[in-house]
């Protein structure tokens, strides 16, 4: 009988992505766009606008910001990356300059986490050998970044741009249909925000409908305040 103990079995799995990169882009685009366009429908129709003006309004909103959350989220992304790149270069200039004391930090911060103090000292010279490695270590401890798995700003730019756009046509979908009913729109904006509430909780611990909900109450919320403020300007402006 062998003495060996059995080897560990490997099982695969990925985790989501929670770099910032797609999936926060994606989320924030598709509810800044419903939420944006129900309020605006909801202001513009309660002032007693004509269906032409809502969907010209709506368009253009559409238009707008959709072109503003993708620069918005490219530069927001850029910066991000360049600020890391700074912090990576800052760190790699203190392990060429003060080695031993950058040696001694990673031993430490292993210690931290519970590794006891001589194989701490063991790990943190023989990872020290590699200085890719090295910095790698010291960046993602410090900063809780990974420079090596930096999101696209691209990526960011064009989901963000889509399904802003893709929100923010749903509460006009009655209108581009011919159906100038303002409490149909808010109707389907109500339920665009329902359903993208719940799928986003496939990412997050929440129940679906929680998550569908809180939603819901944020959209309602808005569209009830740009309603009051537009019926208000519409009876002064008549």
């Amino acid at each position: 009988m062998s003495s060996e103990a059995p080897a560990a079995e490997a099982h695969e799995h990925s985790h989501a992505d929670v770099s910032g990169g797609w999936l926060r882009a994606a989320v924030f685009g598709a509810m800044d766009g419903l939420v944006t366009n129900t309020a605006l429908v909801a202001g513009v129709g309660g002032g007693g606008a004509p269906a032409r003006t809502i969907v010209l309004s709506g368009v253009a909103s559409l238009v707008a910001g959709a072109i503003s959350m993708a620069l918005g989220e490219y530069t927001s992304v850029r910066t991000q990356n360049e600020q890391l790149d700074l912090e990576v270069e800052k760190e790699r200039r203190e392990l060429e300059r003060n080695p031993g004391g950058e040696l001694a930090e990673l031993v430490q911060m292993m210690q931290v986490r519970g590794v006891d103090a001589d194989l701490a000292r063991q790990v943190a010279v023989q990872l020290h050998r590699d200085p890719d490695v090295a910095l790698r270590l010291h960046v993602v401890a410090e900063l809780g970044l990974n420079p090596n798995d930096k999101p696209s700003p691209r990526v960011a730019a064009v989901s963000s741009f889509l399904t802003f756009a893709t929100g923010a046509v749903v509460p006009l979908l009655p209108y581009l249909l011919g159906w100038s009913v303002l409490w149909v729109a808010l109707l389907c904006g109500g339920a665009g925000l329902l359903a993208a509430g719940a799928l986003s909780s496939r990412f997050t611990p929440r129940s679906w409908w929680f998550a569908g909900l809180r939603q819901l109450l944020f959209g309602a919320l808005a569209a009830g305040v740009t309603y009051a403020i537009g019926t208000a300007i519409g009876v002064t402006a008549t």
